[in-house]
């Protein structure tokens, strides 16, 4: 490894790309990393992070309305885009200064500028050509958005964040996690919101019944679902958007967002100059140690085939650099990875859907319960929540939890850890609950 510039050079400073940086610079191998854009990814700059901080302002308007039923008066509320923008914008900017330090203090040599892969062990970034042992590739993913006339005035999640004016009305195209979070978030900041999707039903990829009883509580808090719906066209009139839908019908509306999918961010990178292959979607084709087809050449994170979750590029992360430079073989486990959608109401799940079961095993049981929340019970909030519990009936395993409702998120990650663990039924049947919460649901299902 003397003969080269680097051991381990990284395309791509965001979660992952910087988890195997620092870790591989731990075990004293020379590191660089390079990152065209922001440090930290999409995550710390147009994902998790900033959507966190506008699910909390968009939620701020039902508590608002909440307090009413315990005896609080407030006067009248205003909310301020602007101020909202500028503070999210402060936090990032603090997280990209972490990241910085993060590198820095590993040892880590940071270059700015795209990197594009010359050979199977050189890089180049700028007029600069680098020498590399090892290339990881962790250059995540962008919005796709469909071609069709007027897209030019669609914008994307990422754009979302730093809009100078927040709409009056938007269309909100797609039927993904992304899509209904950005729903919810412009819905409870006031905004009209529609939510377009070509599909029979949104959320299609989780458990159906889950789907169908989100999508109920999404349109009580005044969101407008039409599935079977595209967008045909847009045209720019003044400053509205005119949509025409595939019915024929054409939706006024300020601002057009597209949730429709996000493709790997390959463009440019230099594939071409490699043996690196790619699967039939387009992503990175990778073997259990994240190795790409061209030997000295791995990729991980959101441009191979796994979730697309900033913790599975953080595992996969730790398993690439304890297997190349740990002498520690790791496979990242793919089975029971728990997943989160902020929107309003909450979705959490973790492990197989009713469906997938049936499908997989001789016999299921199925324990749910619907409820509205304590805290509603005195507040004239119609918000319910679902709770669902998926069981293999010849071993009582516990194979799936799902959970729509306030703070989803924050209670499926325990469930997971039981889950993850092989918890039975009769685990969570023993297990005191915590009382009164919502959580204590899960060990009460009888």
């Amino acid at each position: 490894m003397a003969d080269y510039d680097y051991d381990l050079f990284v395309i791509g400073a965001g979660s992952g790309g910087v988890r195997a940086s620092r870790v591989a610079a731990s075990y004293g191998v020379k590191v660089a990393i390079a990152e065209e854009r922001f440090l930290g990814g999409t995550c710390v700059n147009v994902g998790c992070v900033p959507k966190k901080l506008f699910v909390y302002a968009a939620h701020v308007h039902e508590e608002l309305s909440d307090v009413g039923g315990y005896g609080w008066q407030v006067g009248e509320s205003q909310f301020h885009w602007q101020t909202l923008r500028e503070n999210k914008d402060r936090e990032i900017a603090r997280l990209n200064g972490i990241y910085q330090q993060l590198l820095e203090n590993s040892g880590v040599d940071l270059i700015e500028g795209r990197a594009q892969l010359v050979g199977p062990h050189t890089v180049k970034v700028g007029d600069c050509t680098y020498s590399c042992d090892k290339i990881l590739i962790s250059t995540g993913g962008r919005p796709f958005v469909p071609p069709l006339p007027g897209n030019e005035h669609m914008i994307t999640s990422e754009d979302v964040f730093y809009l100078d004016h927040l709409p009056r009305r938007v269309a909100v195209v797609g039927g993904g996690y992304i899509a209904v979070e950005f729903a919810s978030i412009f819905n409870g900041l006031g905004v009209e919101t529609y939510l377009l999707y070509r599909g029979e039903q949104i959320l299609r990829t989780f458990d159906r019944e889950l789907a169908d009883f989100a999508a109920e509580q999404y349109q009580e808090k005044g969101i407008t679902i039409q599935c079977h719906t595209t967008i045909s066209r847009i045209d720019k009139e003044n400053d509205q958007l005119h949509c025409t839908l595939s019915d024929g019908e054409v939706l006024v509306v300020d601002a057009v967002l597209c949730a429709t999918g996000r493709n790997p961010y390959l463009s440019g990178l230099g594939l071409e100059n490699t043996t690196v292959q790619l699967n039939d979607d387009g992503k990175i084709k990778v073997d259990q140690y994240c190795q790409t087809t061209e030997p000295s050449i791995y990729a991980l994170g959101d441009v191979t085939g796994g979730p697309e979750l900033t913790p599975v590029a953080i595992a996969e992360a730790m398993a690439f650099v304890n297997t190349a430079f740990g002498s520690k073989p790791q496979v990242m486990d793919y089975n029971n990875i728990a997943t989160a959608v902020f929107s309003s109401p909450n979705i959490a799940v973790v492990g197989l859907t009713e469906e997938q079961a049936m499908d997989k095993y001789a016999k299921v049981e199925v324990f749910r319960t619907t409820f509205r929340h304590l805290k509603h019970s005195i507040t004239g909030n119609p918000e319910k929540t679902l709770m669902k519990l998926i069981v293999d009936a010849q071993t009582d395993k516990v194979i799936g939890a799902h959970m729509v409702g306030a703070e989803a998120g924050e209670i499926i990650q325990g469930i997971a850890i039981a889950i993850k663990a092989g918890a039975t039924k009769a685990d969570f049947d023993a297990t005191v609950g915590i009382h009164p919460t919502a959580a204590e649901e899960f060990v009460t299902l009888r």
